[in-house]
């Protein structure tokens, strides 16, 4: 019986520490440690004379279907001023929404181009190269041609429609 006060106090004692040992309270070398992203320099694109020249080749033809596009969207709100106000299935409703159809098919190349150039930019992205400020400027030129031609054909249908 004597043992047990003898082993709850050497149980107790192991559990008591120094008043002189407390943790301290500088900063461990992990909470030193920065998850900051690390600085990369920019890369640059080297000029690329077969991309420029697709990228010339792509303009051009976007610049002529835009003229088409353009010339068909004169005739189509020709055909849509005469169309105002009349019913639905008249010859005059009919040639207007022909003219539309005409316009959505002149349409389709603008947005086959800038499939086309958003495909390059994004094979260039795959293979790890920096973005070609030439590229760039032309998938944003024929994104916003597309917007336009789109934006010009929703006030064409709207305006059939009497809206």
């Amino acid at each position: 019986m004597r043992s047990l006060p003898l082993f709850a106090l050497i149980a107790l004692a192991g559990c008591t520490q120094s008043p002189d040992s407390y943790p301290s309270l500088l900063p461990r070398p992990i909470e030193a440690q920065s998850f900051a992203e690390p600085e990369r320099p920019v890369p640059v694109a080297t000029p690329d004379a077969a991309l420029d020249a697709r990228i010339a080749e792509v303009t051009a033809s976007l610049a002529a279907g835009n003229q088409r596009f353009a010339t068909a969207a004169q005739e189509a709100e020709a055909k849509v001023a005469v169309a105002r106000g009349v019913p639905e299935g008249s010859e005059a409703w009919l040639d207007a929404q022909a003219a539309l159809s005409t316009l959505e098919s002149l349409r389709a190349p603008t947005l086959i181009a800038l499939a086309d150039l958003e495909g390059i930019v994004i094979e260039r992205g795959k293979a790890g190269q920096p973005p070609y400020p030439a590229l760039e400027s032309a998938v944003a030129a024929t994104d916003a041609m597309a917007n336009a031609q789109a934006d010009r054909i929703g006030a064409l249908e709207a305006a059939l429609a009497g809206a």
